[in-house]
């Protein structure tokens, strides 16, 4: 919201103060700031001159004007424009030699098209009021020739631009930020919304409400012998500009100026277009709307519609329809001035992607009861302004609303803030933002206000005003009081850390996973946990595979990624692509985050309970069961090369075997031995992607991805990953970690050489080696892989290192022979290997 400081000074006496002396003060208040600018402050030596005589000059590819400017001095000045929409007798806007205009534009006398011009008349964008003219700015007949132009136009301004959150929609206007500034500054504050509209004497256009929820007041008035020639005043055009806001025609610009002002957005109707009652509802089936935009749009049976007797011809508090537009022979008008559902606005804003400058003030909250003063004020602007006529009456349609009463005890802001303030102070501060505050009242039984009260405290009731619909239970008032005291006066306190809290077993074994991965070389990263339909197409997953069964979420950030993902890799898949697209092509990254499953069984949708008491069992098992199980995993994935090559030599790329350390490596921070099982499981390539059980539990895969799964995402060939289920690997680090005793005896290590059928996976036959070895076996590593002609056409041979070692004495020779052999044969028996030369 952009606020000229000159608007804000009509409201409030503010003391002489710069604009970031006032911004500060709204900081304070709560306010945020995005910035100030100033206008006009460098505009110097422009002054009110008039045109004496014109000469037409000839011989150009464009109009040329020689003119004679009269500017309070001795003699006028002579100056050559190519603007034609002035005459002769015309007051403008004259820069004088030395001059400088916005942007540091200085003015010089110079020699142009044959002729001396000896200054420069100026046009509005080149004043700064707007961003574009279409010619000079013509000053009215009777402006003062010599006057400062700047003085005289109040083009010298600042405007403080403040980001509004939701919960402070009033502030959306000159009117909620001017009384913002007069409280922070303790001046009196003048309510631009003070007006009094005279008696209606009737309705001035039928109209009434078919369903309340969508709007609980309708306000018409009709302005009739309207000029549609009449052009925006200067003083309005430069407000709107300053504001943000782009003239557009008198009507619009009322309209948009008094939402501005007020807060209260308005619509204006061309009355000739208008058949029989206007009529609030929803929408029906099959109704469509051409907006201003020239969109036609499907119309949602929620979306909240301003209908007549042709059917729909707004969508109310958001655009209005093509049909009934002001239109430049519009005569006579209808101003609409309403109070709409704001959750009802904001979801058809959304739904429709429609926001405009009304949408974004209904869905915050408007004031109830601004749209009889605010309707008025626009019906006497367009009058003054356009020569119209004001019709007597007015329409005023309505439901009964009941005010909202709030009951607190007056001690809870100071214990919300750590620091009392006494009764007088709260509702001296409750006072001062509007609030009605009556002493006594009591909560409903079980109601929030009960159970903050404390005993000695006596009870306050509050009546929010109408234009703070956000301030609904104790906290919120508890919060105004705070704000208005002063955040800066709130002690700075370290809470003291509850006695026996610390990182669950689940938080040390993530915490754990993250350092060994990125010791290991891994970086990680944090995508969104969203995802769309071709990231499932993109991974290959069967129509029936368990993972396309997602989350759809209501209002999703982007239309492409409307699921909550139920695995990590598109993410990480995604990631590496937009790294390898900016020349990384080395990379190993990795995420630990949540996924969600939800059950087939379980609801749809889970119930919206109310704060008002705790729910009971039955309503948190009834959200439990609609809620997704959502298990923690890691996954990474590996490209390019992942040992680098250099003047040392050549490196490695990354394979699906890296891909399976990773695994272990996450593994072994729980305490877990991975056994790796030959799988076919998508994303993954069919003959080589590895299936990662703990014991009998399967925890993840790994190995490399289908070749069509790196085509779809534009990855780089032979890319690998891995993920696995931390909550299935948390049960199994759970209880103290035991740690085996250091033999101070040497070790005794033994090779052997298996020959095995191609086929035969290696971690089964190292898994018959370490069984058949027994206790006396420390480590067990593959050293080579053979598969010539010794090995024999369909075999391969593998060569395994055996690190023998005891607790308490040094090994034979015989018993490292015997484990060795045990080994042996257990993996004969299992696998059919035989020995290397045997």
């Amino acid at each position: 919201m952009k606020i000229p400081l000159s608007w804000l000074r009509e409201y409030v006496d503010l003391p002489a103060v710069t604009a970031h002396e006032v911004a500060d003060a709204l900081t304070r208040a709560g306010l945020k700031l995005e910035a100030i600018t100033s206008y006009g402050h460098d505009i110097k030596n422009v002054v009110v001159g008039e045109v004496l005589a014109i000469e037409e000059l000839s011989g150009f590819k464009k109009p040329i004007r020689h003119c004679q400017v009269e500017v309070g001095e001795a003699a006028p000045r002579e100056i050559v424009c190519g603007a034609t929409n002035f005459q002769a007798g015309d007051r403008v806007p004259v820069a004088l030699p030395g001059a400088v205009l916005p942007g540091g534009f200085e003015i010089a006398s110079r020699k142009t098209y044959g002729r001396l011009s000896d200054g420069m008349i100026c046009s509005e964008a080149e004043l700064g009021v707007a961003e574009s003219s279409p010619g000079i700015l013509v000053l009215s007949p009777g402006t003062p020739i010599g006057v400062d132009v700047v003085e005289l136009l109040g083009l010298r301004d600042d405007v403080i631009e403040l980001e509004i959150t939701p919960d402070v929609g009033y502030a959306l206007s000159v009117r909620g930020v001017a009384r913002e500034a007069a409280t922070a500054f303790g001046v009196p504050f003048r309510d631009p919304a003070d007006v009094t509209p005279p008696d209606g004497s009737g309705p001035a256009h039928p109209a009434s409400i078919a369903d309340p929820s969508a709007c609980d007041r309708f306000v018409l008035r009709e302005v009739r012998g309207f000029d549609p020639a009449a052009e925006s005043p200067l003083w309005l055009r430069v407000r709107l500009a300053r504001s943000g806001v782009r003239p557009v025609s008198l009507a619009v610009d009322v309209t948009n100026y008094v939402m501005l002002e007020l807060g209260q957005p308005l619509h204006a109707f061309d009355a000739a277009t208008l058949t029989g009652e206007i009529v609030v509802r929803r929408a029906e089936p099959g109704e469509t709307l051409e907006t201003l935009d020239h969109v036609v749009r499907a119309l949602h049976p929620e979306d909240v519609l301003i209908t007549d007797g042709s059917g729909v011809i707004s969508m109310a508090g958001t655009m209005g329809g093509l049909k009934t537009e002001i239109s430049g022979e519009t005569t006579d008008i209808v101003i609409e001035a309403a109070h709409f559902s704001p959750s009802g606005v904001a979801r058809m804003s959304r739904r429709h992607n429609l926001v405009s400058e009304a949408s974004k003030r209904f869905e915050r909250g408007v004031d109830r009861e601004l749209p009889l003063y605010a309707s008025w004020k626009a019906a006497r602007l367009l009058a003054e302004l356009g020569g119209g006529t004001i019709q007597p009456g007015v329409t005023h349609a309505e439901a009964e609303v009941e005010p909202v009463r709030v009951a607190m005890p007056s001690g809870h802001p100071g214990r919300v803030a750590g620091i009392p303030y006494d009764r007088e102070t709260v509702v001296r501060r409750l006072e001062q933002v509007g609030c009605t505050v009556q002493a006594g009242g009591a909560a409903p039984a079980g109601g929030i206000a009960a159970r903050l009260a404390v005993t000695g405290d006596d009870m306050l009731t509050v009546t929010p005003p109408s234009w703070r619909p956000d301030l609904t239970d104790p906290n919120d008032l508890a919060e105004e009081v705070i704000r208005l005291e002063g955040y800066e006066k709130l002690p700075s306190v370290l809470p003291a850390a509850p006695a026996g809290a610390g990182l669950t077993e689940g938080q040390r074994l993530r915490r754990r996973v993250g350092r060994a991965l990125a010791g290991a070389g891994y970086v990680e990263i944090l995508a969104y946990p969203f995802m769309g339909e071709r990231d499932l197409d993109a991974l290959q997953l069967p129509a029936d595979d368990e993972r396309r069964l997602a989350v759809r979420l209501a209002n999703p950030l982007s239309e492409d990624e409307p699921l909550m993902r139920t695995t990590l890799l598109p993410g990480l898949l995604r990631t590496l692509v937009r790294n390898t697209g900016r020349g990384f092509a080395d990379l190993t990254l990795f995420e630990t985050g949540l996924v969600y499953r939800p059950d087939r069984e379980a609801p749809a949708t889970a119930p919206v309970l109310g704060v008002d008491r705790r729910p009971t069992a039955e309503e948190l098992a009834s959200i439990e069961s609609a809620l997704p199980d959502q298990p923690v995993r890691v996954a990474a994935v590996l490209a390019g090369e992942f040992e680098r090559s250099g003047w040392w030599g050549g490196g490695r790329t990354a394979s699906w075997a890296d891909a399976i350390e990773a695994a272990r490596v996450v593994a072994r921070e729980a305490g877990v031995e991975l056994s790796v099982r030959a799988d076919r499981h998508e994303p993954w390539h069919p003959g080589r992607c590895a299936a990662l059980y703990a014991g009998d539990v399967l925890v993840g895969h790994a190995g490399e991805l289908h070749p069509r799964v790196i085509e779809a995402y534009g990855l780089p060939p032979r890319t690998a990953a891995m993920e696995l289920e931390l909550t299935r690997l948390e049960p199994l680090s759970a209880g103290p970690v035991q740690v085996s005793s250091i033999s101070a005896y040497p070790v005794a290590t033994q090779d052997v050489a298996l020959v095995v059928a191609s086929a035969t996976p290696v971690a089964e036959v190292e898994a018959a080696l370490r069984e058949g070895a027994g206790d006396l076996l420390e480590s067990v590593r593959l050293f080579d892989v053979y598969t010539g002609a010794q090995a024999g056409e369909g075999n391969k041979s593998l060569a395994y290192a055996l690190r023998f070692r005891a607790a308490d004495r040094t090994l034979t020779a015989e018993e490292t022979t015997a484990a060795r052999d045990a080994a042996v044969a257990l993996a004969a028996e299992r696998t059919g290997a035989r020995l290397r030369g045997a």
